[in-house]
């Protein structure tokens, strides 16, 4: 498991007064909501409010398409040899589904974390950039790391306080909440980090190429390939689709498959509803063996144990939010 990876991408740079405010404003919103420790759904489905009363171990998870807004305590996101740090005011956006550990830190049963997650599809980012008219061209086919932090500015924390608002008005809520995520999202095809979803975009529209690879392996992560296949496939180079595929992801296709059903297969133990052998089958794996080794390679033991482990160290509720953390794939083939 990685804990400490040498590079660090911080971003700490001190609120104005009236950023705080909207920021404390907005904290009050999600306590009215739930002080629950843990993830918690509301009526807008692509809202969850993350809340924890005390700082966390490291998780390792996937971290799909969404934007996490921080509003108070830390997380931290290991990617490669990344880490993203969130504080206050930050927001973590990422644009496809990556295998990630994080953790939450700064945080207490006084000062919880608290954090809005807002998730979204690459279908929405395009609708509202044909709707912007916001143009995608060769200039944005250029590599950027999948993942990115920025910082929240005023404009935006106004449209978390427009969305929070609606949580107790499913009538409003059903109409105007799909509004605000589009403005959202249009703030962040306005930002600093605007070609980070211009690249997944031009990626997206493409026949072949490393995005369809992706979306690929994603969807039939329990299929075997060899990385001569994929590359035949999308019409790339071996050398080509590595390259293009560790800087988006900093993993390899095959570390990228290995990841998500280990993650997948971790999940379905934890819920009880399978054994090691069966889950190890479920998500791809022809040799238990095997499985256990690169299992125990990943979660630092072999799967027995650590399930025991995790069981023993979580409470019920505890080990739902837990579950909810591993943002699994359905299977579509």
């Amino acid at each position: 498991m990685l804990t400490q990876p040498p590079r660090s991408i911080t971003l700490s740079e001190e609120n104005p007064s009236n950023k705080q405010k909207l920021i404390n404003k907005i904290i009050s919103m999600t306590e009215k909501i739930t002080n629950t420790d843990g993830y918690t759904e509301t009526i807008i489905p692509f809202l969850i409010i993350c809340r924890h009363n005390y700082e966390t171990p490291v998780v390792q998870g996937v971290l799909s398409p969404s934007f996490c807004l921080v509003l108070q305590g830390r997380k931290e996101v290991y990617l490669g040899e990344h880490i993203f740090q969130a504080n206050p005011g930050d927001y973590l956006a990422s644009v496809v589904d990556i295998p990630a550990s994080a953790r939450v830190t700064g945080c207490t049963n006084n000062s919880p974390y608290i954090g809005i997650r807002i998730s979204f599809t690459m279908e929405e980012i395009t609708s509202v950039m044909l709707e912007a008219d916001i143009s995608v061209d060769k200039r944005d086919n250029k590599l950027i790391f999948g993942t990115c932090i920025g910082k929240s500015d005023t404009d935006f924390l106004e449209l978390f306080v427009r969305l929070l608002k609606l949580v107790d008005n499913p009538s409003k809520a059903k109409f105007l909440s799909k509004l605000i995520k589009r403005e959202m999202i249009f703030h962040l095809l306005s930002g600093e980090y605007r070609h980070l979803f211009l690249q997944q975009v031009f990626f997206d529209q493409q026949s072949d190429g490393v995005g369809k690879a992706l979306a690929w392996i994603k969807e039939n992560y329990t299929h075997s390939f060899t990385i001569e296949e994929l590359a035949r496939s999308f019409n790339m180079s071996v050398s080509g689709l590595q390259h293009k595929f560790k800087a988006i992801t900093s993993l390899s296709p095959v570390q990228y498959q290995k990841k998500l059903r280990l993650q997948e297969a971790r999940r379905l133990m934890l819920s009880g509803s399978m054994d090691a052998t069966t889950a190890a089958l479920e998500v791809g794996y022809e040799s238990p063996s095997q499985f256990s080794r690169e299992y125990r390679r990943c979660f630092g033991m072999p799967p027995l144990k650590d399930i025991k482990a995790a069981q023993k160290n979580y409470s019920p509720t505890d080990l739902e939010s837990f579950l909810k953390r591993l943002n699994h794939f359905e299977k579509t083939t």
